[in-house]
């Protein structure tokens, strides 16, 4: 019998380190749950099946970390070492993977975590582990697109999915982040659900967001979550936001019409949480993100080497 669960050990550690598959796609090619997929990962690295050796030095990524760090006044920064050539999803599937690594060891039971919506939370979503850590609650930063975004990338799909692999409870959003009036966003957040919301947002543990730039707000996602009214509304003074909230190069927020009409976490409530964590990537966002350093949006930043060169060198 521990035969059989040793070669299966070996299997999914295999299809998930060396043929870089995420935990999805395991648990779909092989039939087995997604949070016995994770529960298995974890056993393979306890039993020596599996064992990671990161040579930071070679990597040139720690002096990196140190210098971001000092610089920024960062809590933590993780900068993932990345090949010229590798793929845009293989940076995100890592950065997941370090968000991940960075999560499980500050979870402590009782904590509420926020998650916002896009491609690179999706990842984080679906690269968490299970955790010893109890009576957990994943809730939304933010309401959910105007346009037709892709479910997975949901704010929604992703806090649910966090909240099964966590063992944790949900609470999801019953609104859209950009109601037409304010007159029909104070009608949404009269609902119970999202009066919840409101009194968690205050409470939080951690929140773990992406940055946008205006530099890629012709890209589909953009177009589909935020739609042409929003979009219309983005001017030349906005250098990036976080969870939809704008700001300038100094990291400066910046008022707006949208701000009265946005269902979501205020800059007030997310500059109190503990940990909040900003995974962004990629050279068109390293304004984007050194702005939001400067406006001290986030305490823990995880990006990748190129990203962190140029943020520092810029």
């Amino acid at each position: 019998m521990k035969d059989v669960e040793d070669k299966l050990l070996v299997k999914i550690a295999q299809m998930y380190y060396q043929e870089d598959k995420n935990q999805s796609q395991i648990s779909k090619e092989l039939n087995i749950h997604r949070s016995t997929i994770s529960r298995l990962l974890k056993k393979s690295r306890e039993e020596g099946i599996v064992n990671i050796s990161i040579n930071y030095d070679l990597a040139g990524t720690y002096s990196l970390e140190k210098e971001l760090e000092a610089k920024y006044d960062l809590l933590k920064a993780i900068v993932v070492p990345t090949a010229v050539d590798i793929q845009s999803v293989q940076k995100v599937q890592s950065l997941g993977k370090a968000t991940n690594e960075f999560l499980q060891s500050i979870l402590v039971d009782d904590m509420i975590i926020g998650f916002s919506w896009g491609q690179a939370m999706s990842v984080v979503s679906e690269e968490l582990n299970d955790t010893k850590a109890e009576n957990l609650t994943c809730i939304p930063l933010i309401g959910g697109p105007a346009g037709r975004l892709i479910s997975e990338y949901h704010v929604n799909t992703i806090t649910y999915t966090a909240s099964k692999v966590l063992n944790a409870k949900a609470l999801l959003i019953d609104a859209p982040a950009f109601p037409e009036t304010k007159e029909l966003k104070d009608a949404l957040l009269a609902n119970e659900f999202n009066q919840e919301l409101l009194h968690l947002w205050k409470k939080l543990s951690v929140a773990i967001f992406g940055i946008g730039s205006p530099q890629i707000k012709d890209s589909d996602r953009w177009q589909l979550f935020y739609g042409e009214d929003v979009l219309s509304q983005v001017n030349t003074q906005v250098a990036g936001d976080v969870v939809s909230r704008f700001y300038d190069v100094n990291g400066e927020h910046i008022p707006n019409d949208l701000d009265n009409r946005l269902i979501g976490i205020s800059i007030e409530d997310l500059k109190a949480v503990q940990y909040r964590i900003a995974v962004a990537e990629s050279l068109e966002k390293v304004e984007a993100i050194k702005s939001a350093l400067l406006g001290k949006y986030m305490n823990v930043l995880v990006t990748t080497q190129e990203t962190a060169d140029a943020i520092l060198n810029e």
